[in-house]
C-alpha cells in the first residue's frame, strides 16, 4: 500500500496494489497530484525504498515541479508519520483481516 497524509487536514490517501514498483509509484504519484489543488505543492517525505528513487521516477519528478520528495534516515520509520499511522492501525484494529483492493480518500 502506497499511502500520503494531508498534515493539515490529517486525510490519508492510500493506493493498494498487488506490486510495489516503480510503476505503480508513479500510479500513485499522478493520483495525489490529481487530487491536490494544482496551485499547491506536494511535499513527501518517503523512506528509503529504491522504488521511490528509481530513475525514471526520478525523470517524472523533474518535470513534476510541484513535487518535492526528502528521504527520512534509513532506520527512522518513526519519522515517518504515515508509518507511525499504519503501525498503529495494523496494531489495533485490522490484525487477522483480510481486505481487498482499496482507494482510501
Amino acid at each position: 500500500m502506497f499511502t500520503a497524509l494531508d498534515t493539515v487536514t490529517g486525510e490519508a490517501y492510500g493506493l493498494c496494489q498487488e506490486r510495489h514498483r516503480h510503476q505503480e509509484w508513479m500510479k500513485f504519484l499522478r493520483l495525489i497530484g490529481e487530487t491536490v489543488a494544482a496551485e499547491k505543492e506536494i511535499y513527501l517525505i518517503c523512506d528509503n525504498y529504491a522504488t521511490h528513487k528509481h530513475p525514471r521516477v526520478q525523470r517524472w519528478l523533474k518535470q513534476h515541479k510541484r513535487f518535492y520528495v526528502r528521504f527520512i534516515p534509513t532506520l527512522a520509520s518513526w519519522l515517518n508519520m504515515i508509518e507511525r499511522s499504519i503501525r498503529d492501525l495494523t496494531s489495533n484494529r485490522l490484525k487477522r483481516s483480510i481486505y481487498g483492493r482499496t482507494i482510501l480518500t
